[in-house]
């Protein structure tokens, strides 16, 4: 129990709330900007055109296809270290977004989400009923106008249950930012205590609590979100 009192120490609290911060941060804005890409890249993957369809397809298998920690090494020890890049930091936009670890980091979990949402969104688009689409139709919908306003709600709300499992694996996954330097992230602050005490076990326990209540925390909100917006798929009741 001594060991465990240790990490309630006020510095050592500071430290894990230093790195819950920089996690929250790191799953915000990835899930963010993993959003904003998804729309217009999944417009694309279910395209008729090839020509269109085909750069998102090998887009999302290549990223679904490696690990994300792969994808994290590429972007920051990898692009962000090539000397052209190096030397473009200080005067070209975009490259002096590079030599911050927290971009490499944001933009390798935004690349990685978008991948997976992409796919999730299009297979709920193709497999919106086609009895919807039909309606629409008649009712004099245009392709466009039918995408907007049939479609693509349908499938953003029957996408829920896998993209709450999504934002869950996210969450996870930004614990792999602790390989990237200057990011404090929970698992470096776990790592932090651990090279200060000597603590095997206790600074992690620590950790994986903290990821359990976030997790928790999430699914929560997701189970709401199902409840209000999929309402419609539950048996009726007699």
């Amino acid at each position: 129990m001594d060991k465990f009192a240790i990490i309630f120490q006020p510095q050592n609290l500071q430290l894990y709330w230093t790195g819950l911060i920089a996690t929250m941060e790191l799953l915000g804005v990835s899930l963010i900007a993993g959003a904003l890409l998804t729309l217009p890249l999944t417009l694309m993957r279910v395209s008729r055109n090839r020509w269109v369809s085909s750069p998102i397809w090998l887009f999302t298998y290549v990223v679904r296809g490696t690990p994300l920690l792969i994808q994290v090494y590429f972007i920051y020890y990898g692009i962000a270290q090539l000397e052209w890049v190096q030397g473009l930091w200080d005067t070209h936009w975009p490259f002096t977004w590079f030599k911050d670890p927290f971009f490499c980091a944001v933009l390798a979990f935004t690349l990685n989400t978008c991948a997976y949402t992409v796919e999730m969104l299009a297979g709920a688009i193709k497999e919106t009923p086609a009895g919807e689409i039909e309606a629409a139709q008649a009712a004099g919908f245009g392709k466009w106008n039918m995408m907007f306003r049939l479609i693509l709600p349908s499938a953003m709300r029957r996408t829920l249950p896998g993209y709450s499992n999504e934002v869950v694996m996210m969450l996870h996954a930004t614990s792999l930012a602790s390989v990237v330097p200057a990011l404090y992230d929970l698992t470096n602050a776990a790592y932090a205590i651990y090279k200060t005490y000597y603590l095997a076990f206790q600074p992690f326990i620590f950790v994986a609590v903290l990821y359990f209540m976030l997790t928790f925390a999430l699914v929560y909100v997701f189970r709401l979100l199902e409840r209000r917006f999929l309402a419609y798929l539950r048996p009726i009741a007699h």
